[in-house]
């Protein structure tokens, strides 16, 4: 089962069919994949689900109708606990990026961060999670799959937004200020911080 954000509403693709569904179900083709998501986007139904009976491939599939974007970023703690925080489009958000060509996830994350807050010196502990979201550029929709990792870091320099990427503020937040930060965030950057579900 893979979990994708459409104006911050879920669409699920999944192999399996529940009796009693909680949100509406579509079929694993063009047509049925854009009004699942059309309708998500004008907010016309909360909560999707897209069938296709094989697990393994349903992301390829999905992305034939939805090219996908991989991206990489990172959630990265400073030696006194805080986490590093861009604002960008009126929301609270975390330094992520495209992933060039050549590069692995890792590198990415890493080279990401760098160029859109300033933070040096990163060093990558773990993997954390992929997330995935829809959007639109250019008039076409894309689905944004982004690989997620916890990083350290000892630079307690100047930070400094990546004017060209609409970074207007880079902050380093205790507990209490990440928790406000969040209400004013995306779904799938609060996911990052909710306890593993075991």
């Amino acid at each position: 089962m893979y979990k994708v954000f459409v104006n911050e509403r879920p669409l699920i693709l999944t192999d399996k069919i529940r009796e009693k569904g909680d949100g509406a179900y579509f079929m694993m083709n063009e047509s049925e994949v854009l009004a699942a998501v059309d309708g998500l986007r004008k907010k016309k139904i909360d909560k999707a689900y897209i069938y296709h009976p094989n697990h393994e491939e349903i992301l390829n599939k999905f992305s034939k109708y939805i090219p996908r974007v991989v991206a990489a970023g990172g959630v990265v703690t400073n030696k006194k606990g805080k986490v590093l925080f861009i604002y960008r489009n009126d929301k609270w958000d975390l330094p992520k990026g495209v992933q060039k060509k050549k590069e692995n996830l890792e590198e990415c994350a890493l080279r990401e961060v760098e160029e859109e807050t300033g933070v040096q010196n990163l060093k990558i502990e773990n993997f954390l999670r992929t997330t995935y979201h829809i959007f639109k550029r250019n008039g076409k929709l894309r689905l944004k799959e982004v690989h997620w990792f916890a990083m350290k870091t000892n630079y307690d320099g100047k930070l400094v937004g990546e004017e060209k990427e609409g970074i207007v503020k880079v902050k380093w937040k205790g507990p209490e200020k990440i928790r406000k930060a969040l209400e004013k965030s995306y779904i799938n950057i609060r996911i990052l911080f909710e306890p593993p579900s075991l």
